[in-house]
């Protein structure tokens, strides 16, 4: 069983479902009184679209963004919620390192041709993360 569980949550059209299923097999390995904590990664606005998007869009988008993943961990005994800044799968993989994580359970697409050229965030943090990583399809 597993004392630290990060489950990075994304949320776009099918992360609700998909992050319930992690929160889920995360609750499964976690050994009593583990921490589960809930992440997710803001990227930056590129700087040729920042002069598009409004001033306080980030502070509102994070603020909003932390509200709600406060909301869901508050259901989980031992849940966090967690707003980072980032490149998601270099974020997830270096928040991971630096807060002694021993387990990431981490939502995946079926992967098409566009991952075999670019990769996704799934397939990143498998290939660098120290810890065990439990992917869901």
């Amino acid at each position: 069983m597993y004392t630290t569980i990060l489950v990075p949550i994304a949320f776009d059209e099918e992360g609700n479902d998909k992050a319930q299923a992690a929160i889920a097999v995360a609750r499964r390995l976690a050994a009593d009184g583990a921490r589960i904590i809930l992440v997710h990664v803001m990227e930056t606005v590129p700087g040729y679209a920042i002069n598009y998007v409004p001033a306080d869009f980030t502070a509102q988008s994070k603020k909003a963004i932390q509200n709600e993943l406060d909301e869901m961990a508050a259901q989980v005994p031992g849940g966090e919620g967690r707003v980072i800044d980032g490149h998601s799968g270099r974020a997830i993989i270096d928040w991971a390192e630096q807060n002694r994580v021993d387990l990431i359970v981490i939502a995946s697409h079926r992967p098409g041709m566009q991952d075999l050229l670019l990769g996704s965030t799934a397939t990143q943090v498998v290939r660098h993360a120290r810890c065990a990583v439990h992917v869901l399809r």
